[in-house]
Order: C-alpha cells, then sequence, then structure tokens
C-alpha cells in the first residue's frame, strides 16, 4: 500500500469520529409502506410500454427488487472491503494508517448491515444464487495485490459508481421513498472519504507508472466499469420474476435495450469518467451503454 500522507489520513480519520450506526439511524417502518422505493424514472424499465402496462403493484415490487440489486452489489463489494482492508491492519503500520483503517472498516460493516435490515424489513429475502457477481471483475477485487495500481483502480470504480448513483437519487428530494433517502444519505457521507482515500492511493501509484503501464490501466478500467456498470444498473432475470414478471430473460433483455436507461446511466457514470480521466485515464471516449445479451442473466 503506498505511503499515503499522514496529513490526509488524519483529516479523513478526524471526519469519522462522529460515527453514526445507521442501523439505528433509520425509520425501517417506512419499508413496509405501500410507496416506491425507486421512482420511475430511476428504473430499468422506465418508458418500456409492456412495464407502463403493469399493474401498480407490479409495478412497486419491480422498484423493490431493483434497489435490493443495487444492496446486493454493495454487500459484494464490501464484504470484499473488509476482507482485504482487514488483512492490512497491523501495529506495525503508521498510526495513522491504522487508525484509518478501523474507521474505514467499521463504515463498511455498518453499511453492510444497513442493506441486510432494509431488505428483512421490506420482506425480500432473496434465494440462494439469484445474485451473482460478476467474475472479472470478483476475481481483480480479490486478487489483485492489494499495494498495486490495479487493485486500487477497481476499489476507485467500486466506491465511485453506488457513490454517484446514490447522489442522483438524492436529487429526487421528497419524491424519493424517505427509507431508501436515509440509506442513500448515511452511504454517500462515509463513501466520500473511501473515494478520497482509494484516490489518493491510486494517484500516487500511477505517478510512478510509464505510458505502458498506464495503458494497461485504461483498458482495465474500461472493463471493470462496463462489468460493474451491467450488474449494477441491469438487475439479473431472475429479479424481475421474483417481482412477479413471467420470463425474466425477456425483460432484463427490454432493460438492456431500453434507451431511457441507456441515458440514465451514462448521466450516473459521467462524473466517474470525469474522475478516471482527471487521473490520466480514460483519455479516449468511452461507451456505457448497455452490456452483451449473456451479461449477468
Amino acid at each position: 500500500m503506498p505511503d499515503t500522507s499522514a496529513a490526509l489520513l488524519e483529516r479523513l480519520s478526524h471526519n469519522s469520529w462522529a460515527y453514526r450506526d445507521p442501523v439505528t439511524q433509520i425509520d425501517w417502518r417506512e419499508f413496509v409502506s405501500e410507496r416506491e422505493w425507486l421512482p420511475e424514472s430511476a428504473l430499468s424499465l422506465c418508458e418500456v410500454p409492456e412495464f407502463a402496462a403493469l399493474p401498480d403493484a407490479t409495478q412497486r415490487r419491480v422498484a423493490q427488487y431493483e434497489f435490493v440489486n443495487v444492496m446486493q452489489c454493495g454487500l459484494w463489494l464490501e464484504s470484499i472491503f473488509l476482507q482485504r482492508l482487514s488483512r492490512r491492519l497491523s501495529l506495525a503500520l503508521p498510526a495513522a494508517e491504522y487508525e484509518y483503517l478501523l474507521h474505514e472498516l467499521r463504515e463498511e460493516a455498518g453499511h453492510s448491515l444497513m442493506f441486510l435490515r432494509a431488505m428483512e424489513a421490506g420482506g425480500l429475502k432473496l434465494p440462494p444464487g439469484a445474485w451473482q457477481a460478476p467474475r472479472l471483475a470478483d476475481w481483480v477485487a480479490r486478487h489483485a495485490p492489494v499495494n498495486g495500481a490495479l487493485f486500487w483502480l477497481a476499489v476507485v470504480i467500486a466506491e465511485d459508481v453506488p457513490d454517484k448513483f446514490n447522489r442522483r437519487l438524492r436529487q429526487y428530494g421528497d419524491a424519493l421513498h424517505r427509507g431508501v433517502w436515509q440509506i442513500c444519505t448515511l452511504h454517500l457521507m462515509d463513501e466520500a472519504r473511501h473515494v478520497t482515500y482509494a484516490r489518493s492511493c491510486l494517484d500516487r501509484l500511477l505517478s510512478t507508472r510509464g505510458s505502458l503501464g498506464r495503458t494497461a490501466l485504461s483498458i482495465a478500467a474500461r472493463l471493470l466499469l462496463r462489468k460493474l456498470a451491467a450488474v449494477f444498473y441491469f438487475p439479473p432475470a431472475r429479479f424481475y420474476e421474483l417481482a412477479g414478471l413471467k420470463d425474466g430473460a425477456a425483460w432484463r433483455q427490454r432493460a438492456l435495450q431500453n434507451p431511457a436507461r441507456q441515458r440514465f446511466v451514462r448521466q450516473c457514470l459521467a462524473p466517474t469518467l470525469r474522475l478516471l480521466r482527471s487521473s490520466g485515464l480514460l483519455s479516449e471516449r468511452i461507451t456505457t451503454g448497455a452490456p452483451s445479451r449473456s451479461a449477468h442473466r
């Protein structure tokens, strides 16, 4: 792991001291209400005529499972962060780094507990195997050396994509489900620090890379961003079926081909693309449209 400046670590830790356990901050009664968990324009099937013709109760159920998909992505990513960062803990580390890692581990564990509680409160338990992580991104996150640029590139993307989605949802204001608003707010407050730390690690490592190394990382960034966007913004076919729709694969294909969804994804990913470009990656235009038909079935 790069020798991140003590001043930055101390500032991030200072901002984490006023820790608020998210499980105690959210009104979980909100998740048993009749209100949609996500606005229509934030759904993968927004503006799809076949979806608009469905009963309101079915549309609400789809919105629930789409947010469950987001939370499953969070559980997957945070489980990796917890495993890999916890292995870094050692009293031999500089005090500032040791303290910051403890703060981040506490916050990531809190996020996962928050997601689990939301699904429990909404009565949305998932059958085994209903959600699966994208294999390439999962392998990189679990096996890339923790002191290398590839690992921190993956962390930046994995932290920033959900963060920007949360910020986009908060723009709906009072139109957003109150419980979902609380989850997004608590999540992004911590993620802003996590993104700052991960980006500082990545930029420090990039400063030692030559043009060939940066080119390789640029290719990796494109692949990882596409894989994460595919799983984050397009739920697996099984989720549509759990929501009460028949032939989930056909509904997922409608989502993949949905121009409204593609616009929404591009808008949400735009800040992440700017962040990567500012680090000297993705200097050329990247396509952020739908993944392939076979992705994350």
